[in-house]
């Protein structure tokens, strides 16, 4: 896609139970009242989040590189390429030029989400990405990817203005 992206991407960096989760709670439904939200949360390690022996589940382990469910109240997808194994570069993706496996899975789940028409992502973790960061908890600056753009002590109106008015962007550069 040539279109000028319109996407907003800011990421939450803090060490684990810094409050970062509860602060993704508070942003995502004051973002919601300016356009669609979508989260990204850097997971470190595996888990199943499709049950053994149902049939998406037997979809994926037969074969299907991404299997989407639609249930009543919910869709959801799940794809086999992750961190470890991140997905191909489309036509028009600007991916990371990197070997940073979790930057190019990053990279390639933001392009998707502009694809979709989100507005605004807020990223959990995924410290080292070089993008927009918000500081929660007692976090070395030094050790974050992005330029600090607000801390987690800010009032909930500065973040949301914060993130309004960031340039908008999906690459990792």
């Amino acid at each position: 896609m040539n279109r000028e992206s319109t996407l907003r991407v800011v990421c939450l960096a803090g060490s684990s139970d810094s409050g970062k989760t509860t602060l993704v709670e508070q942003l995502v439904p004051k973002l919601a009242e300016y356009g669609r939200v979508a989260t990204v949360k850097s997971i470190h390690h595996d888990i199943e989040i499709d049950t053994p022996g149902t049939d998406t589940h037997r979809h994926r382990t037969a074969g299907a590189e991404t299997v989407v469910g639609i249930t009543p109240e919910l869709t959801f997808d799940i794809s086999t390429h992750g961190k470890r194994d991140p997905p191909p570069a489309l036509d028009g993706d600007r991916l990371l030029e990197s070997d940073d496996h979790e930057l190019q899975a990053l990279a390639s789940t933001l392009a998707r989400l502009e694809r979709r028409g989100y507005a605004f992502v807020v990223v959990e973790g995924f410290t080292k990405a070089p993008l927009p960061t918000i500081l929660v908890g007692d976090r070395d600056p030094a050790a974050v990817g992005g330029e600090i753009v607000g801390r987690g002590t800010d009032s909930l109106d500065e973040l949301l203005e914060t993130i309004r008015t960031l340039e908008p962007q999906t690459t990792l550069e």
